[in-house]
């Protein structure tokens, strides 16, 4: 359903191979979005477009199939063979693409530095990792965890004695404060090896001549363009320069689709939109006019959600490209129901009135952190957001960044913002995700709740979160989700603004493959001139 920007180069294996099948002839790929991955390190930051760049290199035990259904990766079969024990086969004559064996070793290497890492909230229900033998480890998990393939997709796999050679046995910060030689150099086992990269430039990617799995498509080269500004982007695509953009405005969908040899692309996304205020700290850090945190008044966070007519963005500012709702989680996302997302009802008066209750009539100042290329008009859902909110005396400053300063910023372990706007895609398509690492209690010992950006707590939803984790049944499992979110929605700390849709600009000639966890499968497309 959902993609981003990569690229390959072909390797000789792969031009023979295509070769060898008289239909289908190796092929250059290029292809433009509005952003990079700010780094290359796998285990520094859970963000979907560095997965979306990586999973062309790096890979993980298990992986999504084209119809999204969890299939083996560099892990063969897998089972539980006791409540909270997971045993994975390991795929034998793998070589990481200096040629270096994968086994084991790398495994255990691999989940120790991720859970050091901003990867930890993807692996907090496990407790430890037991080499059986140099293609067998064991997961032990904390309690019964039923879903624990699904959670585990974006754990890449790294060549610990690559990492020791280089001095990068330690993650990056998720905020990229941080640099080691993994935040600028990959190394992995996957179907592509980066040979060339300018960060926030581009990316040029090549076929891996030795990788164990089968090309089901043509690339051998990809060359992935950052151009930020969306006109110039469209101009490229209309003009030839590249065969595919991502983030395609709304206002120019008509404009490609008019223009002889490209089509549009467009599918629902996992990706919601959301903001979150800073309910943790006494006071804001940034905003004024008021003493104390206004934000920590439920009655204020009630007003806040009231004045926003979501309904309006979708229709001015999203040109009809995306769906209002009423949770921080998709509606197609196990845990949701069509009551629970229903998108709320703008009422200004009452939210006035609320405002007034709270004793913030005269209303005060803050400051609202946004991107400005992450995602499907991203500035202008801010820009539109802080207007609406100054209709109840909350005076916004829109601060919108590129997204690798606006990470650096609000991300762990600082979280420096009062008011920021979030974007969130499951990967495991179950809602339980998002409250594990987004709406738990912050505990950066095991990982929840790390992504937590707000500070939200509540005792309850940690009690769900952990019984959710260990709900075999599936039906009770469900109605423990609807149970947590029910308490979320209530608590209005997560505002919910839209569901995004996917938009793509494409050539004619260019067969694309689009995933719901946004990933950009390389080895799946097929180009024709």
């Amino acid at each position: 359903m959902t993609l981003r920007r990569t690229s390959f180069l072909a390797g000789p294996a792969l031009a023979a191979l295509l070769a060898a099948a008289p239909s289908v002839q190796a092929a250059e790929f290029k292809f433009a979005g509005p952003l990079d991955a700010y780094t290359l390190d796998p285990h520094a930051i859970s963000n979907t477009l560095v997965f979306a760049v990586l999973r062309n290199v790096y890979e993980p035990l298990v992986t999504r199939g084209k119809d999204l259904s969890i299939e083996p990766a560099l892990a063969t079969d897998w089972k539980q063979v006791e409540d909270t024990v997971w045993e994975f086969k390991l795929r034998e004559d793998v070589k990481f693409s200096n040629g270096n064996d994968f086994t084991a070793d790398d495994v255990v290497f691999s989940f120790e530095r991720a859970k050091k890492g901003g990867m930890k909230s993807h692996l907090s229900e496990v407790e430890s990792i037991e080499k059986v033998d140099d293609h067998t480890v064991r997961l032990k998990t904390k309690s019964v965890d039923p879903i624990l393939p699904k959670q585990i997709v974006n754990w890449f796999m790294m060549d610990s004695d690559w990492a020791a050679e280089n001095g990068a046995t330690e993650p990056g910060q998720a905020d990229n404060s941080t640099e080691s030689y993994a935040n600028r150099n990959a190394m992995g086992t996957g179907s592509y090896v980066i040979s060339d990269r300018d960060p926030g430039v581009k990316t040029v990617f090549s076929a891996n001549p030795d990788w164990w799995g089968k090309m089901d498509g043509n690339v051998d080269k990809a060359t992935f363009f950052v151009i930020a500004n969306p006109s110039t982007r469209v101009s490229a695509l209309i003009s030839g320069e590249v065969d595919m953009i991502d983030g395609v405005p709304p206002q120019d969908a008509s404009r490609i689709e008019s223009t002889d040899g490209l089509r549009i692309e467009a599918t629902s996304d996992l990706r919601t939109v959301y903001m979150q205020p800073d309910v943790a700290r006494d006071e804001l850090i940034h905003g004024g006019g008021v003493k104390g945190n206004p934000f920590k008044d439920p009655k204020v966070r009630q007003a806040m959600k009231l004045a926003i007519d979501t309904e309006a963005i979708q229709k001015r500012i999203m040109r009809g490209y995306s769906t209002p709702v009423g949770l921080p989680i998709a509606n197609e996302v196990e845990g949701s129901t069509s009551e629970l997302n229903a998108p709320n009802k703008p009422d200004l008066e009452k939210a006035k009135q609320l405002m007034k209750e709270a004793g913030y009539e005269d209303g005060f100042d803050v400051t609202l952190d946004c991107t400005n290329d992450r995602f499907m008009n991203d500035e202008a859902t801010c820009l539109a957001v802080g207007s609406f909110l100054a209709q109840i005396g909350i005076r916004i400053t829109p601060r919108a960044q590129a997204t690798a300063r606006w990470a650096q910023q609000i991300n762990p372990p600082g979280y420096n913002t009062s008011f920021t706007m979030l974007s969130y895609s499951p990967y495991t398509y179950d809602a339980h995700q998002f409250l594990s690492g987004l709406a738990a209690t912050r505990d950066p010992a095991n990982g929840r709740g790390v992504f937590n950006i707000g500070g939200y707590s509540d005792p309850r939803i940690d009690k769900l979160t952990d019984e959710i984790g260990s709900e075999r049944d599936p039906e009770k499992r469900t109605k423990l989700l609807q149970e947590a979110f029910s308490i979320l929605k209530a608590s209005d700390a997560y505002i919910p603004i839209h569901q995004l849709q996917i938009l793509w600009g494409v050539r004619k000639g260019v067969d694309v493959v689009q995933q719901a966890d946004l990933a950009y499968p390389l080895r799946w497309f097929q180009v024709s001139k």
